[in-house]
């Protein structure tokens, strides 16, 4: 019997803990009915009993309210460790009742972003993963090479006078290649934390290509290609970074370079309403359609042991598209086996 009371009076005393959100109301509302009762009985003893009549009715309202609030915490604390515990998988699972479908409504959108950020953060760690796999992998493909070339010459090839210059060259070249990887690591690396730094300012574009175009015509007269600038107005501007932009026609100047056997590399300027587009177009070997979406793509080479052999990182597009996009831009291909590529962006006016 001590034990049911017990128990009575403990539900009794949590509701009404849980009641106190509303005691301010409630004390309010016994005030003015006190007031009331005094005034209406004049009779001391019948206001007594009214007193006591009140009071009871008052701890009975502060339980009903109580059950209720309560039952309303243990329903949101149930959804909130079912969340906590992975129980729960969709939205559609959080139901709180009629009664707190606002806060139901919140708990949703928290629940759907937090799945989002979850995937978002396994999708980042995997990147990450082969991010990191393909580092390594591309700096031991040089760093192992140079080592071979110097163990060859102490072993006794530093002494022969056929292959110890050479042997030196091609070490000297993948250090070479070893410096672009890193620099091109170090510069995706800024782009992608949100470091690269943009200083957007108005250029004259003919003066700026012609500069760029000189810089590198020396490589694609190696291999006796034209690089040719088509005929661009004498004061048209466009508005841009030049450094980033310069890194960026770089890129797909010396990867048409590479990719181009015979032929020529066009560099042109097309206006465009309120926009200019500025196409580096090739005659090389072109590009598969399975590979157009993905040449974008960090270490991704269509054509790996060549672009290797010629010092290509697998980073150069990647901060094409980085830089672009940091313009307000897209890079667009056009491509075909055989025929050559054309990429183009647009810059404002």
């Amino acid at each position: 019997m001590s034990a049911i009371v017990s128990r009575v009076f403990n539900n009794l005393k949590g509701n009404i803990s849980h009641s106190l959100y509303h005691l301010p109301e409630i004390l309010l509302t016994e005030a003015a009915v006190i007031i009331l009762t005094v005034i209406a009985f004049n009779h001391y003893l019948n206001a007594v009993f009214a007193l006591f009549l009140f009071a009871a009715v008052n701890v009975l309202i502060l339980n009903l309210y109580g059950k209720k609030r309560k039952s309303e915490i243990d329903k949101i604390k149930s959804v909130i460790n079912n969340i906590r515990q992975n129980k729960i998988t969709s939205p559609a699972e959080i139901k709180l009742g009629s009664q707190l479908t606002v806060l139901e409504d919140e708990i949703k959108s928290m629940f759907f972003k937090m799945q989002v950020d979850i995937a978002n953060m396994k999708k980042l760690e995997q990147v990450r993963t082969e991010f990191l796999g393909n580092v390594s992998h591309e700096l031991r493909t040089p760093i192992f090479a140079i080592q071979g070339f110097i163990e060859t010459l102490l072993n006794g090839a530093i002494n022969d006078k056929k292959v110890n210059r050479q042997f030196l060259q091609k070490a000297n070249q993948h250090t070479i290649n070893l410096n672009n990887l890193l620099n091109d690591l170090i510069d995706i690396s800024m782009i992608e934390s949100g470091q690269m730094k943009m200083s957007f300012r108005y250029f004259n574009v003919k003066d700026y290509l012609e500069g760029i175009v000189n810089e590198l015509k020396p490589h694609a007269v190696k291999k006796n290609l034209e690089l040719v600038l088509n005929d661009v107005p004498e004061n048209y501007q466009l508005f841009g970074d030049k450094d980033k932009l310069k890194q960026v026609m770089t890129n797909l100047i010396m990867n048409a370079v590479r990719y181009t056997e015979t032929g020529r590399i066009e560099i042109s300027v097309i206006d465009e309403d309120k926009k200019g587009r500025i196409i580096v177009k090739d005659t090389g070997i072109g590009i598969a359609k399975d590979s157009l979406e993905r040449i974008f793509e960090r270490f991704y080479r269509v054509d790996k042991d060549r672009s290797r052999s010629q010092g290509g990182t697998g980073l150069g597009l990647a901060i094409v598209k980085h830089i672009v996009e940091a313009h307000g831009s897209k890079v667009e291909v056009k491509s075909e086996i055989g025929k050559g590529s054309e990429f183009s962006f647009t810059l404002k006016k």
